[in-house]
């Protein structure tokens, strides 16, 4: 035990480094987004002998891996990502609540959105951030998830199920009478990914969005 000297605080035992005056924010926020930049869907592709970032939407996302490379590499990948998310965002719960649960899921979907491994070239975030979310806010992720149901099974289109989910993420939050961080963190993330799908958006005004099909189209035989 050091000796006392006036004026100097002498640290309790048991106390954690970030309680000593360490913002735990700095010691999780960029391994979280070192979470994020894991290639998930380039590998899982790549594996099943397809390049999603060269082929169909070019995004390294679930639905375009279920797209080029089947359902079972989509599902994976949707899996994987949904742990990118769950896992900083639970660290970061358990460490300091549910604002910095939020900040490091927030981190882990700017990892996979602007991957500094792959030149900021990433995914949409999607299921990252949807990971973050159930960790956070698991009622409230039910809502969200209940509203990305509806718009997806409305539009046929999974954009304008994901660009919902992003929109009503704060919405919810707010109305649920969540602290004003919580909410600004989950604006930032919205933002995050509502600016990556600008190329759906993009296609959605000109009415070009491809839909997708709830079942397989009966084959015709001659």
């Amino acid at each position: 035990m050091p000796a006392y000297r006036p004026g100097v605080p002498v640290p309790e035992a048991g106390r954690r480094p970030y309680d000593a005056g360490v913002d735990p924010t700095a010691l999780l926020v960029v391994p979280s987004y070192l979470v994020g930049t894991f290639p998930t869907g380039l590998l899982v592709g790549r594996r099943a002998g397809h390049d999603p970032t060269a082929e169909g939407s070019g995004n390294p996302g679930a639905t375009n891996v279920a797209r080029v490379a089947g359902r079972g590499a989509g599902l994976v990948v949707l899996l994987v990502d949904l742990a990118k998310g769950a896992l900083p965002a639970a660290v970061g719960v358990a460490v300091g609540g549910a604002v910095l649960g939020l900040a490091c899921g927030g981190a882990a979907v700017l990892g996979h959105v602007a991957p500094v491994t792959r030149g900021f070239r990433g995914g949409k975030g999607v299921a990252t951030a949807a990971g973050t979310v159930i960790v956070v806010e698991p009622a409230l992720s039910l809502v969200i998830g209940a509203a990305f149901v509806v718009a997806a099974l409305v539009s046929r289109r999974v954009s304008v199920a994901s660009l919902t989910m992003a929109v009503a993420l704060p919405l919810v939050l707010l109305v649920a009478g969540r602290p004003a961080g919580e909410v600004a963190l989950a604006v930032g993330l919205s933002l995050c990914v509502i600016a990556r799908h600008h190329e759906n958006i993009a296609r959605l005004l000109r009415h070009e969005e491809p839909a997708f099909r709830l079942s397989r189209a009966p084959r015709r035989h001659p």
